[in-house]
Order: C-alpha cells, then sequence, then structure tokens
C-alpha cells in the first residue's frame, strides 16, 4: 500500500486529499509512522521522531494512530487478496505476498491480476504499488520501486536487465556493516556483486550470508508464499508521552488496555487462557509476567483482574514506567465456553458476557469513544 496509515486518514477526512499528512504519536516522543508523498517531499518519513518531522513540515496536518481504522482497511484489502489467490502471506497491515500461479486460468496472466487487484483497491478509494515477478525477492524490489501507484512487472527474460544495475543495498541482507565489508572489496552494484565468486563473499561476509547474497545477486530466490497460521495472541500496548509511577496512573492504563484488547479479541471471534502484562521502564528493561487460566475469558473486568493482580505482584522500586501492554493468548473459538455450575456460582460472568455484547453493539454503531469503564470517565473517556 502507498503511504498506507496517511491515505486512510485522508479517506476519513475528504479535506486532507492532496496536502502533506503525517501520521503518529502526537506526543513528545512520538514518532512518524506514516506521511504522505507531499509530506515526504520535506523529507519527513516514517520511524522519524515527531518533533523533527514537525520541523521539517510544519504546516503538514499532524494526525493520530487510529488502528481500528487500519485494520478495517487492512482487512477488506485482504479479502481483495483471497479473492484471487489463498496463497497470501502478509508482512503487515499493508503489504504482503501473493502467489498467482494457480490462479491464471481464472483471472488471466500475473500482470492482468495485478491491475485488477489495484482496481479493485482503487474502488476502496486507496492505492497501491504491485511488483510482478518471479519470486519474492524481485516482487519486493519491483513494487519499492514502481512507487507510487505503479504497477512494475520483471520477465523472467530480463530479470539481471533489471536487477544489475541496482546499488548493493538493494539486496536482502545488506546492513550498513555488510555494505562496508563489500564496498572494501570495491563492489558497489548488484552486478559487481554476482561477478565475484561465492567463496569471496563467504570470507568476506560469512559463509551462509555470503552464499545467500550470490544468490539474491543472480536473481534466484527459492522460498515460497507462506500464509500465516492464525494470530497466536491479541493485545494492546501503549508508549506514555511521559513516564508513569503513579500506582494508580498505571492501573488506569491497564484497565484501557483490557477493555481495548477484550473487544478486540470479541471482535476477532477469540476468547483466551492466557494473559500477559508487559511493563517497560525509563531505562528500557522489558518484563512480561503471565497467567494462565483453567478456563477461557473474553470480557474486559475478567482480563483486567488478572492483568492488575500481576502488576500488583511485581516489586516496586523507583523506577519510572514508559510502556505498558496487555495481551491475551491461549485463543480459541469465542465465546467461552462456561460451565453451567460455575455460572449458576457466579451470575456475575454472566451479567458481564452480556454487558460486552451490549457494549460491542454500541460501539459498532456509535464509536468507540460512546461507553467504556467508568472508572475512565473523569479523563473524559
Amino acid at each position: 500500500m502507498d503511504a498506507f496509515y496517511a491515505s486512510v486518514e485522508s479517506l476519513k477526512e475528504p479535506s486532507l486529499r492532496g496536502k502533506p499528512v503525517i501520521v503518529g504519536g502526537q506526543g513528545g516522543r512520538g514518532v512518524v509512522t506514516s506521511a504522505s508523498y507531499e509530506a515526504r517531499e520535506f523529507g519527513v518519513h516514517s520511524a522519524m521522531p515527531m518533533v523533527r518531522a514537525r520541523r521539517l513540515c510544519p504546516h503538514a496536518a499532524f494526525v493520530s494512530n487510529d488502528f481500528d481504522s487500519y485494520l478495517f482497511y487492512s482487512k477488506k484489502i485482504r479479502e481483495i487478496f483471497n479473492s484471487f489467490t489463498p496463497l497470501v502471506e502478509p508482512l503487515s497491515l499493508d503489504e504482503a505476498f501473493l502467489d498467482v500461479s494457480g490462479s491464471r486460468k481464472l483471472f488471466g496472466p500475473p500482470e492482468s491480476i495485478a491491475a485488477q487487484v489495484k482496481q479493485r483497491i482503487a474502488d476502496l478509494g486507496l492505492a497501491c504499488t504491485v511488483g510482478v515477478a518471479p519470486n519474492k525477492f524481485l516482487a519486493k524490489l519491483a513494487s519499492a520501486r514502481g512507487k507510487p501507484d505503479g504497477l512494475l512487472v520483471v520477465p523472467e527474460t530480463q530479470i539481471l536487465e533489471f536487477l544489475h544495475p541496482l546499488p548493493i543495498g538493494a539486496l536482502w541482507g545488506v546492513g550498513p556493516q555488510t555494505a562496508k565489508a563489500l564496498q572494501r572489496l570495491g563492489l558497489k552494484t548488484v552486478r559487481d556483486v554476482a561477478a565475484v565468486p561465492r567463496r569471496t563473499l563467504e570470507r568476506a561476509v560469512g559463509e551462509s550470508l555470503g552464499s545467500h547474497l550470490h544468490h539474491l545477486a543472480h536473481g534466484k530466490d527459492d522460498r515460497v508464499v507462506v500464509t500465516r497460521e492464525a494470530a497466536k495472541s491479541i493485545g494492546s500496548e501503549e508508549t506514555f508521552a511521559h513516564d508513569l509511577d503513579s500506582t494508580e496512573q498505571i492501573l488506569r492504563e491497564v484497565l484501557r488496555l483490557a477493555d481495548r484488547t477484550a473487544e478486540r479479541l470479541r471482535s476477532s471471534g477469540f476468547c483466551g487462557r492466557t494473559i500477559t502484562l508487559k511493563i517497560r521502564y525509563a531505562n528500557f528493561t522489558t518484563i512480561t509476567r503471565s497467567k494462565t487460566l483453567s478456563g477461557a475469558i473474553d470480557t474486559s473486568p475478567e482480563i483486567y483482574d488478572v492483568a492488575r493482580s500481576l502488576y500488583l505482584r511485581l516489586e516496586k522500586g523507583v523506577q519510572r514506567i514508559r510502556l505498558v501492554g496487555v495481551s491475551i493468548g491461549g485463543l480459541e473459538p469465542g465465546p467461552p465456553k462456561r460451565q453451567l455450575g460455575l455460572m449458576e456460582e457466579s451470575p456475575q460472568l454472566v451479567r458481564w458476557s452480556e454487558a460486552s455484547k451490549a457494549v460491542d453493539s454500541i460501539r459498532g454503531r456509535f464509536g468507540r469513544g460512546s461507553v467504556g469503564p467508568a472508572r475512565l470517565l473523569d479523563e473524559g473517556s
């Protein structure tokens, strides 16, 4: 996808179209997660500190992340992919490999399938760039070289013509240190790497990486498209604009994240047994604590009760906290299968289950901010 998060924001708010749009955390520690191509002309790029982005492009529209919207459109896009082939390997919310070798009889040659995918995504109001090639490495390169809103085909007969003029950094696995090692050999382009004996590369950068680069430089990549396993956990985490040291503040955030995780869990059709609390301190030390229950759960209060107890059992010191995360694993199809005896002993479980259904219905109609835990109301949530 092209500038996916920024494009979704422009789709939500049409007045942003054609303008510099920068998406990310808006606090002092925020980073850019997406920038429209209009903003990129000023040097803004993803992973850049938001403070620097504001200096480079002060007239841009700065928008907070809305991951629910990005996930919504990502699912729509995945449905388009799956309508052409079941062999889809997602790399992130906005990128995937598709193996269409078995789809040609139904949908035509690969370049025709690519054009159809682009059109279906354009019908959503979004743009993407598609790279078509005999293997994953070349398709990835083609998609990068074809941006924005492009379709670049690398035929099997033109692999080396496309690949060899590129700089050595185009090869997967060539970071700054590897690049220096290759440059010491006088290698600047992929063609130079291809001309060097494999053993020379292996001596320069190691046997495994040298062999890997040798194959890539000749356009060879035998990895297949692998469909991903179902999610093993679902969660939410938050990096705070200012470090927290108050137990009350931290538990408030644990509650907020437990509520968000429970909503995502139910919307995905799962329940789970293992709750994990993640804490990152101001010195970047990160710890996790988990508890596995005898039965699956899917409501905010249940998840919060476990996460709260995990936090309260931590050794308390003077360290401040910069990030909190709450996730749930041990997933199984939901809703939870409650034992009749347990439900009779704990009618509260039934009430929370029914209340959660009502919350989901209200949020689905009026948005997430329409209803939430009462303990967060004094923040205007």
